[in-house]
């Protein structure tokens, strides 16, 4: 079974059934257990044709499969060193079951070596054993935190490495996603800069709780609010074109970055007219990921991002609320959800299409 959606437009979708595929010698048969659906996925459609996701999980012409961060077992494997009822951790379609052609196998996991990813971003290829002892609650919580904490971190180091572009405060918008919280823990670890949470008035009092922002301000107040002569990076989870001419309106060239990120506002997505400061440029995890890698080695950047990930992750326990999920009609539900942005912004959803 699929979940697609048109690849042009993310309020048309359909459910797909279909026959269970049988594996060819050098492929495995996954069955997809269950998955996270957040703001994340959304974006991964909303920028679906311009960065790639699209070409993951191919479908029929004009229809996708939404990647996803989840867990599934192995149901057939026709590949030395990989067994029948392991379970790995890696991304995904929304469906029931994927095949995948495993290469590089090794005691931690293996890279798809399909033709159709073989130029894709290599960090979305690699799937990594897991083992069932670490109970549902850390599987869901990985699922759903971990691929954004990891942007995150990736973020902050990038910021980091730039001496934070020579700005004295970091604005992030949709400050409620579970990236940027998960950014401005990262900052605030950091010091040295102030981090502004900028939200929906609906949002202000949890993003102003959670203990992760300095100052918390709503949409539309940018102007009346936050001092424009103070050198600021601007960080933009939401992709919102009217927010994005509001702070760039407002600062000007004391803009020092207009970094884009996600798109949690992906219908409202563009700017009309010449933003003064500087052209906001997309941030593209893969990329600092090859550059750490080729600094750090794999062993040194899995040990980094795991230290900050075990600090975050207590955290975020405390706040987070778990919502399941399942069958056909529930994921219909709960990608509308998702997409329109009615989801609580201390709730999270894992979804599996079986009942």
């Amino acid at each position: 079974m699929d979940f697609e959606v048109r690849t042009t437009d993310l309020h048309s979708h359909r459910i797909v059934d279909g026959p269970v595929p049988e594996p060819a010698v050098g492929e495995v048969l996954f069955h997809i257990d269950h998955a996270a659906l957040t703001a994340n996925n959304i974006t991964y459609g909303a920028f679906g044709h311009v960065m790639g996701y699209w070409n993951f999980f191919p479908a029929d012409d004009g229809w996708g499969r939404v990647p996803v961060w989840g867990f599934a077992d192995v149901v057939s494997s026709r590949v030395d060193g990989v067994v029948d009822g392991e379970r790995f951790y890696g991304y995904f379609p929304m469906s029931t079951h994927l095949i995948v052609s495993p290469g590089r196998v090794s005691p931690s996991g293996f890279v798809d070596t399909a033709p159709h990813r073989a130029g894709l971003a290599a960090v979305y290829n690699q799937y990594l054993r897991t083992s069932r002892e670490a109970g549902l609650v850390d599987e869901h919580l990985r699922a759903v935190l971990r691929p954004l904490f990891t942007t995150s971190f990736l973020i902050d180091d990038w910021l980091g490495d730039q001496d934070i572009c020579g700005a004295a405060s970091v604005l992030i918008a949709s400050a409620s996603s579970k990236t940027a919280l998960a950014l401005a823990a990262q900052l605030r670890e950091r010091g040295g800069v102030e981090v502004i949470g900028l939200t929906s008035a609906r949002n202000a009092a949890f993003v102003a709780g959670v203990g992760y922002y300095d100052r918390t301000v709503v949409y539309g107040s940018v102007g009346s609010t936050l001092d424009a002569s103070v050198p600021t990076v601007f960080v933009d989870m939401g992709g919102d074109g009217e927010v994005l001419a509001e702070v760039h309106h407002h600062f000007g060239d004391q803009l020092r970055r207009s970094c884009q990120v996600g798109a949690t506002h992906w219908d409202r997505v563009g700017t009309a007219g010449v933003l003064p400061g500087p052209a906001p440029a997309l941030f593209f995890a893969p990329d600092q990921v090859q550059r750490r890698l080729a600094d750090w080695g794999s062993a040194g950047f899995d040990e980094r991002v795991d230290a900050a990930w075990e600090r975050f992750v207590a955290s975020a326990s405390e706040w987070l609320h778990i919502v399941e999920h399942r069958g056909p009609t529930a994921v219909e539900a709960a990608f509308g959800a998702v997409r329109d942005g009615s989801v609580a912004p201390n709730e999270a959803f894992v979804i599996s299409l079986d009942d």
